[in-house]
């Protein structure tokens, strides 16, 4: 099947307005949907020590009201009008989006232009979403386990751009003064910073002119700051305990340091990810999960980056289980792929996966306009989205084999020992020292 089946490439026309503005049409009348993508070329790793957190704060103001539309008014606009918007933040972008009936097409293009060109940057909307942010901090936090990748990435990455978390530090929120933020949005929020998708039912001649409307006449910005994303190869740290105040009972995760998206170290590690700890079939959970019944969840995923990236496995094991006997199996099960590889029927079963998840996600306007925006965000041509799979489908066992062998049958891992509160080993010399 995977070596047969051929998916029609999507129909993509790009261009570039005066102002640096990016834009990618995809035409399908498949289904009387269109769906606006914005993403800005700003993420964590663009913050400054002592600046945190702007990326995502940014992600709540661009709802807080512009020149023409008030505050709450967007997604007022957007869910009278039938259709659905969000937008999220992570190391690498900002990205703005709705799905919307095809004749509302105009209304996602005017919203989104609207903000772009005149963000309502004022003291009481930063104290607001300055407090909405930090409550969201707050609440992540207040929950059994929520630390845990803030733990992790100072393990993984010694890089700053790379290591601090997307949310940020409550106390560099508080330090945030409305200038601080006016010039970010200003820098990154230019429309040059920006690429424009738009997916779905609608005519080519007719949104050129809307685009040409809305987006033409915001004025172009100087370019950001050049960013330095270089990471050595070993990891930062290889061992630390988090005493985890609300964590019911013990749990770990294994991390790595592994290539930048799309080289074909880091697809072959990806799809290595996927039989070893990747779902309910894969080798893990099969054995640990449904086998034995000795760990309660499995998480696994890679970090995905334009630079250095991270390859992560999260185990909450049942109360009383041996942790140590559960990383074992979990470091036996790295060391089979990077000496035997996967198996024949393990690569089919992969590649019917990569074919089902291909063919679902070009089902969806939004689905391909996301996907269309990162690939001319993050590698400047838009028509990867039509050979990915392809790329994916030709990485071989061998390939999978030998990059596994090289950076996850290694030493230069991270073990995060996640413990409940008393439970540390701090907490157990202190008790000892207060028994003398």
């Amino acid at each position: 099947m995977s070596t047969t089946f051929k998916l029609q490439p999507l129909k993509l026309e790009q261009y570039t307005l005066d102002n640096g503005l990016r834009v990618v049409l995809n035409k399908d009348d498949s289904a009387p949907v269109v769906s606006v993508a914005v993403y800005y070329d700003v993420g964590s790793r663009n913050e400054r020590e002592g600046r945190t957190g702007f990326a995502h704060l940014f992600e709540h103001m661009m709802f807080q009201g512009s020149e023409n539309v008030k505050k709450a008014e967007h997604f007022q606009y957007v869910s009278n009008a039938g259709g659905t918007m969000n937008g999220t933040t992570n190391t690498e972008r900002t990205n703005y989006f709705e799905a919307l009936p095809a004749n509302q097409l105009p209304l996602g293009l005017w919203l989104e232009s609207d903000r772009m060109r005149s963000l309502a940057v004022t003291e009481e909307n930063l104290t607001n979403q300055r407090n909405a942010v930090q409550e969201e901090k707050r609440l992540g936090e207040n929950q059994p386990f929520g630390q845990v990748f803030d733990q992790l990435m100072p393990m993984i990455y010694k890089n700053f751009a790379n290591s601090h978390s997307v949310i940020g530090s409550m106390a560099d929120l508080d330090a945030a003064t409305v200038k601080d933020v006016q010039d970010f949005f200003r820098i990154n929020y230019a429309p040059n910073n920006a690429v424009l998708v738009i997916s779905g039912a609608f005519e080519p001649n007719e949104a050129k002119e809307l685009v040409k409307k809305y987006f033409g006449t915001i004025p172009k910005q100087p370019k950001p700051p050049a960013l330095d994303v270089s990471e050595p190869k070993e990891v930062a740290a290889n061992y630390k305990e988090f005493e985890d105040k609300l964590a019911p009972f013990p749990a770990f995760v294994l991390g790595w340091k592994i290539p930048q998206r799309r080289t074909a170290e880091y697809n072959a590690l990806d799809l290595a990810g996927r039989i070893i700890s990747g779902g309910e079939s894969s080798r893990l959970y099969q054995k640990l999960v449904k086998g034995d019944e000795s760990v309660l969840q499995l998480v696994s995923f890679t970090d995905e980056r334009r630079g250095p990236s991270g390859f992560l496995i999260f185990a909450i094991p049942k109360p009383g289980k041996d942790l140590s006997k559960i990383r074992q199996v979990i470091m036996n099960e790295i060391k089979d792929m990077a000496t035997n590889g996967p198996t024949a029927e393990e690569m089919q079963k992969l590649h019917n996966q990569l074919l089902n998840d291909t063919v679902r996600s070009r089902q969806s306007s939004l689905s391909r306009a996301q996907s269309i925006a990162e690939y001319t965000l993050y590698d400047g041509d838009p028509t990867l989205i039509n050979s990915e799979l392809d790329e994916l489908l030709k990485v071989t066992p061998a390939q999978i084999k030998d990059a596994v062998n090289k950076y996850l049958n290694t030493e230069n891992r991270v073990l995060l020992d996640i413990v409940p509160a008393g439970k540390g080993k701090g907490a157990t010399k202190e008790k000892k020292s207060e028994g003398k």
